[in-house]
């Protein structure tokens, strides 16, 4: 069977979301937002603010298993983190080569490693030989920085440093988010690896998903934005491969309760600004497959106080028929 992962989307997939998405079932792990590993150890304040769900045993309160993503340039830093996070509980770790920010690549982590292979392999190398054998240790790539002719190599080195799995981002880092995902590439590197290839990067609907297993030859899927626009999205999948003839897929009054409940795990947040940004932001998103979505957007974009967001959420909510 196919497993579905959540994918570790920074500013977007916090600890709410994934408490939110693993709920209605479907997704059967979650990563992390990346913790940015630079010259130091970090205290267990930093990885409990990024995963509260190491205080619960590794997972979600629905019980979905959480690893924690890890990304930085310093093999030994990264190997010195990453075992004092699985010390914390975490239930796998996952090191990020895959994330297109400019800032972040300007600070020699993320998608600019993947211009040496053999760096790739002697940081998985190093985390893996710190972190406890009975710990996964995966990773994610994209398929390139500028182009696409070390995607293979980058795959290989990682998997030969120890990875048990590999996620792959379809696209380069230059590429960003811009369709299409390049599906296509991603069958030699799962033909020539001998652990799990991840195939990431446009699945919007449950066609999407059966395209990509088809072009990739992957068995297992990561989704990012598709199921943030359509949170049905792995229920979906999930009736559709086991063949349940049902309608599964959200109307917006029931898009409309979760984002009430997201807004209202969202005041655990301190910063009000960044509660509204989120929200705001998943509003958004949720328009490429609500028509509804930018009304409620335009109601509130200009809003910052939590309770002035939480009257409008009541008003439309009420406004629902019946």
């Amino acid at each position: 069977m196919t497993t579905v992962t959540l994918a570790p989307m920074e500013g977007v997939v916090d600890v709410y979301m994934r408490d939110l998405l693993t709920h209605l079932g479907g997704i059967d792990l979650c990563v992390s937002e990346f913790v940015r590993v630079s010259q130091n150890l970090y205290p267990a304040s930093v990885f409990y603010q990024y995963c509260p769900e190491l205080k619960t045993g590794g997972k979600t309160s629905a019980g979905t298993p959480v690893h924690v993503q890890i990304m930085g340039g310093e093999p030994t830093v990264m190997a010195e983190n990453a075992a004092f996070v699985a010390e914390l509980g975490a239930p796998g770790i996952d090191i990020n080569f895959g994330c297109p920010a400019k800032t972040v690549n300007r600070r020699d982590a993320g998608a600019t490693l993947l211009q040496w292979p053999d760096r790739l392999h002697n940081i998985v190398d190093q985390v893996r030989k710190a972190v406890p054998a009975e710990i996964p240790v995966s990773a994610k790539m994209r398929l390139g920085f500028s182009e696409k002719s070390l995607a293979l190599e980058n795959a290989q080195a990682i998997a030969a440093a120890g990875a048990s799995k590999l996620t792959v981002h379809a696209r380069t880092k230059l590429e960003g988010y811009r369709a299409p995902a390049h599906w296509q590439y991603l069958r030699p590197i799962r033909d020539a690896l001998d652990i799990p290839v991840v195939a990431n990067g446009e699945i919007w609907t449950v066609p999407d998903f059966d395209k990509c297993l088809e072009v990739s030859g992957c068995e297992h899927v990561m989704i990012g934005r598709g199921i943030i626009a359509r949170p049905s999205l792995a229920v979906e999948i999930a009736a559709h491969q086991t063949q349940v003839e049902q309608e599964v897929a959200f109307e917006w009054a029931r898009i409309l309760q979760l984002v009430t409940e997201y807004h209202i795990g969202l005041k655990d947040m301190a910063n009000e600004t960044r509660q509204a940004g989120r929200l705001k932001q998943w509003i958004k998103l949720l328009g490429r497959t609500y028509q509804e979505s930018p009304e409620l957007f335009s109601h509130i974009k200009r809003l910052r106080d939590p309770g002035e967001i939480n009257g409008i959420l009541e008003q439309e909510l009420r406004a629902l028929p019946n």
